[in-house]
């Protein structure tokens, strides 16, 4: 993240590779330390009517079972004596009629099952291992209406603290979030860059409510409220509008459109100053 003259925060993180190349300061949502908010593996048909459970996208398929565990081989003689991962699923693309469609609610009976349990599992290591700080089902190709975020310390820590202040940004604990609905509170506003993995490289000026109130149902299907300020209201928009079919582009700015080696450039005339309203 830039200052607060041009803002490059973003939703989703840009490697660090990405942000040392330009600024030794920028923010994350596009983190740090490893790479970023991007695994990788999709599905392939779109679910029917006659087959609901059926995971959805326009490649490879992927299925939240035990099959779906696949190992696939590192450098060992990088990571050590031929050690093995298992594979993420994939970020989806712009494009893909998973992210341009409306998501699925989970039924409730279904919450407790292990093909739920293991779709929530992955997408919260998918999120950490980027790092980012939200991810929603159909960004891994799965038609369901579940969101995680997660914002830390760590996280926080590398940007600045004029541009921590501006956006309202502070750390909170995992959330998991299942058949959420969204419910704006105020008047107030933000005009902040975003960016997604789903369209990776660019970024946007979006307008954001300061805050929002959240429910759903918890990953053990609780019901639960989260009121949300700041940054992390902006997350959960974000991550819901996902849930509808909405890509950040969608909503954003006209003419802040850009790639993310010219967020400092600054902003065309007749366009929004960055900040709260």
């Amino acid at each position: 993240m830039e200052s607060i003259s041009r803002f490059s925060q973003r939703l989703l993180p840009t490697c660090l590779a990405e942000n040392c190349l330009r600024n030794p300061i920028t923010s994350p949502f596009r983190l740090i330390p490893s790479l970023r908010f991007h695994p990788t593996l999709i599905p392939t048909s779109k679910p029917g009517p006659s087959d609901p459970n059926r995971i959805f996208s326009t490649r490879k398929t992927y299925r939240p079972s035990s099959s779906s565990s696949t190992l696939i081989a590192s450098a060992g003689w990088i990571l050590g004596l031929g050690d093995k991962k298992p594979a993420l699923p994939e970020i989806v693309k712009a494009g893909d009629p998973v992210l341009h469609e409306s998501a699925q609610e989970v039924e409730p009976g279904e919450i407790g099952s292990d093909r739920i349990q293991k779709i929530i599992d992955d997408m919260i290591k998918a999120m950490r291992t980027a790092p980012g700080v939200g991810l929603a089902a159909p960004q891994i190709g799965i038609p369901l209406r579940i969101i995680v975020l997660e914002d830390t310390k760590e996280y926080i820590s590398y940007d600045r603290k004029d541009v921590i202040k501006a956006q309202e940004r502070r750390p909170f604990d995992l959330l998991v979030i299942l058949n959420p609905k969204l419910k704006k509170k105020g008047n107030r506003t933000a005009f902040f860059f975003e960016g997604c993995l789903s369209v990776d490289g660019f970024r946007a000026v979006v307008e954001r409510h300061l805050q929002v109130e959240v429910t759903g149902l918890s990953r053990d299907g609780k019901p639960i409220k989260v009121d949300a300020s700041g940054w992390k209201a902006r997350i959960l928009q974000h991550e819901c509008d996902h849930l509808d079919g909405t890509l950040y582009v969608d909503k954003m700015v006209p003419r802040t459109f850009r790639t993310v080696q010219n967020i400092d450039l600054p902003l065309a005339v007749g366009c929004p100053k960055l900040g709260a309203r």
